[in-house]
């Protein structure tokens, strides 16, 4: 099969000292697969657990491992731009250090780099609390609307990027808005992207953040800021 000559594959870590060995360990053995240079950043974003020690040890064992703290917690938007802007390599992927991803399934998003700029996974059987699914259906809902996103799961963790991407779409969203403004953003640029069906598990250590009150208000409060400013 086609192999990206670099990948650089980042994990926004918090809180994930049960998770993080297991998804950083994973992605060494598969990235080879399809990528003929690797290198894997965990972003252990402000973590009170044992993440960043456990980061930085695997990081000592193997040089294609970086490890990389915010000593205070920055959000999901501010441990993704640090990963996006720590990264070295020719295309760019990441996904949450939590585990509910199988990085071997990178490999279904590969092909489709031959004709597109973005690709992105949409979860199959979303194995999430009722709540959170439809917080993210309503999210997606509104949000297709203003933009004109034609992605139908738009926070997906499961994100593969041309380097070249990040060259023109600024990324500033600090919360859970991101990926809407990454994506919104490309969309105007004539970035091409594309989409592909992956698994989604059930997280089975650590405990989500995301559909936090603070967490969803926030994201509207960036999201409307953002539909102003464009406008």
């Amino acid at each position: 099969m086609k192999k990206l000559s670099s990948l650089s594959i980042f994990f926004p870590s918090y809180n994930e000292e049960a998770n993080v060995e297991r998804v950083v360990s994973r992605a060494l053995e598969v990235a080879p697969k399809f990528a003929s240079k690797v290198e894997v950043i965990v972003v252990n974003d402000g973590s009170k657990d044992r993440t960043r020690e456990r980061a930085e040890a695997m990081a000592k064992k193997d040089k294609r491992v970086r490890a990389i703290t915010h000593e205070v917690n920055k959000g999901y938007g501010g441990a993704l731009i640090t990963g996006i802007q720590s990264a070295r390599y020719d295309w760019v992927f990441f996904t949450d250090g939590d585990g509910q991803f199988d990085t071997a399934e990178i490999e279904k998003l590969v092909p489709l780099t031959e004709t597109h700029d973005i690709v992105v996974g949409y979860r199959i059987h979303r194995q999430d609390p009722m709540i959170r699914k439809l917080n993210a259906f309503m999210w997606g809902t509104l949000v297709r609307a203003l933009f004109g996103i034609k992605v139908r799961d738009i926070d997906c963790a499961f994100k593969l990027f041309r380097r070249k991407v990040f060259d023109q779409v600024e990324v500033t969203a600090q919360g859970a808005m991101i990926s809407t403004q990454i994506l919104a953003t490309a969309t105007r640029r004539g970035f091409s992207i594309a989409e592909v069906g992956v698994n989604h598990y059930p997280r089975t250590a650590g405990v989500q953040t995301g559909a936090k009150l603070s967490v969803i208000l926030r994201a509207f409060v960036e999201l409307f800021r953002f539909y102003r400013r464009l406008q």
